[in-house]
């Protein structure tokens, strides 16, 4: 299952940067993860200061 990002996103992009598949771009109010990119790693929720990508 791929992770998902949170509503208590706050836009830092620590996570997109951390992403190994670029998997997480900027949305519309929050950063959003492409399922079908996701390669179910963690390392986005490893590095977010708010604990925004969750795994599904």
């Amino acid at each position: 299952m791929a992770y998902q990002i949170t509503d208590a996103c706050v836009s830092c992009g620590a996570c997109a940067a951390e992403c190994p598949a670029n998997a997480i771009s900027q949305g519309d109010d929050k950063y959003v993860i492409d399922a079908d990119a996701c390669l179910d790693c963690g390392a986005c929720a490893g590095v977010c200061p708010v604990e925004a990508p969750q795994a599904q």
